[in-house]
């Protein structure tokens, strides 16, 4: 496959022009990129008015992950989920409430565009779940929900696979979304690589209608680089407003360096990369019967991911540390989890340095309490909150204020109170479960 970002990018490097334009390093040495990182130059195209190596570069993309149209970001799925919003808001059909249905473990993003697109959130909230990563959603709970609201809502909104790696059943709930009428949306952030697994398990191959991926977090594509997909079965607007919306809330400098790799990766998925995907899930597999065969509890996660959860006295952060020592670092961990991505980037040696770094676990597992539901009464709207005058007080005085900004860190950057509720004794238990030590408020 043709990598024509890239391509221009060497040919203009080795034309040795005198760099009268942006960036100031002017293609010298500082950290060693420089010579391949441009701004707009008469043919090096532009990502938002894209009509020429981008936009091939991104027909590529669409080609490969089999979209109506995949369009690049080079400000990862947070400007993608913003982007996502502002299409399903402004290409509604008529009748439809500006509304949106969303599980409860939304990235923060989601909650800052609903303060910028101001719209409101009907909350699904998990069935039962002992982390805040995690909001299982059943078919027959999005139904009765959907059935509830007096209009259709602009989209319902999933995020799969979540933080823990567990995956939702999109095809099941697309089909309980179309029969409402309504768009489904999927922050699919971590799971670019489920497209080139066999058979797909890709949300667009599933159902969803709209959704974003985070390529450079399991793809070889630097930090940044993310896609926004619009599904072949979805309407033809909202692909051809995709640019516009992602314009909206990106930088109009946008790296050439990220397009590059996003540009590279295109040769890389289209030629050997399902073959090493499938032997590195094989592998992972391999990992994960050891390890329970060693007495580590191994939680179902998409294929990519590790998910153990840590044994009476050992906190996942604890458990992190001792990773740490043996020269292996983790994605994240808290005090019950602990997360590793993999990928085929991963040499069969990280994995052997890992199993001995865990060793065997002789600890005692006790089934895990669900999380208290932190249903804070709201009060204001999202945008109310968040453009109202804050203050930062310590989370043992927040009891009956009002959140103002989500408070909580990234990873996983999973609101434990969202804008304009009320803060409850179950926020303040959930603050103190995750280390969160203040909280941002109305004044």
């Amino acid at each position: 496959m043709e990598t024509p970002i890239y391509d221009f990018l060497r040919r203009y490097d080795g034309a040795g022009m005198a760099r009268f334009h942006m960036p100031g390093h002017k293609g010298k040495t500082f950290l060693g990129c420089e010579h391949l990182d441009i701004t707009e130059v008469k043919g090096a195209d532009a990502l938002y008015e894209a009509d020429g190596i981008i936009a091939q570069s991104e027909a590529n993309a669409t080609t490969l992950f089999g979209s109506r149209r995949t369009c690049y970001s080079t400000e990862g799925s947070s400007q993608c989920i913003r982007a996502m919003m502002y299409l399903a808001l402004t290409c509604r059909p008529t009748g439809a409430a500006q509304v949106i249905v969303a599980v409860r473990n939304v990235h923060k993003a989601f909650v800052y565009a609903a303060a910028l697109l101001n719209f409101e959130v009907v909350w699904l909230w998990p069935e039962e779940s002992c982390s805040l990563c995690a909001c299982p959603v059943s078919p027959e709970g999005l139904e009765k929900t959907l059935a509830s609201l007096p209009a259709p809502p602009t989209a319902v909104y999933l995020t799969s696979p979540d933080y823990l790696g567990g995956m939702a059943d999109i095809a099941a709930l697309a089909e309980v979304c179309h029969r409402h009428g309504t768009l489904l949306a999927v922050d699919n952030a971590h799971g670019a690589y489920l497209r080139f697994l066999s058979p797909s398990r890709h949300p667009l191959d599933l159902g969803a209608d709209l959704c974003c991926d985070s390529a450079h977090k399991t793809l070889p594509v630097l930090t940044g680089g993310a896609y926004l997909h619009i599904s072949k079965h979805a309407s033809a607007v909202l692909a051809e407003h995709a640019k516009a919306a992602l314009a909206l809330f990106g930088s109009t400098s946008p790296s050439y360096l990220t397009m590059a790799s996003l540009d590279l990766c295109n040769g890389y998925l289209a030629a050997e990369y399902p073959a090493r995907l499938a032997e590195t899930a094989e592998r992972l597999d391999q990992v994960r019967n050891r390890l329970r065969a060693s007495g580590w509890q191994v939680e179902d996660s998409d294929p990519l991911r590790l998910t153990l959860r840590t044994p009476e006295g050992l906190a996942g952060t604890a458990l992190a540390d001792r990773l740490r020592q043996s020269g292996v670092e983790c994605e994240y961990a808290d005090g019950d989890f602990l997360i590793l991505m993999v990928t085929p980037e991963n040499a069969p040696s990280d994995f052997d340095r890992l199993l001995t770094a865990l060793g065997e676990n002789h600890a005692l597992y006790t089934p895990s309490a669900p999380l208290p539901l932190a249903k804070g009464e709201r009060v204001c709207s999202i945008r109310e909150a968040l453009f109202a005058p804050h203050e930062t007080i310590p989370t043992g005085q927040a009891l009956g204020r009002i959140c103002g900004a989500p408070t909580v860190s990234c990873p996983p950057a999973i609101p434990i109170a969202v804008s304009g509720e009320v803060i409850g004794p179950e926020n303040l238990a959930l603050f103190a479960q995750y280390g969160v030590e203040t909280v941002d408020v109305l004044k």
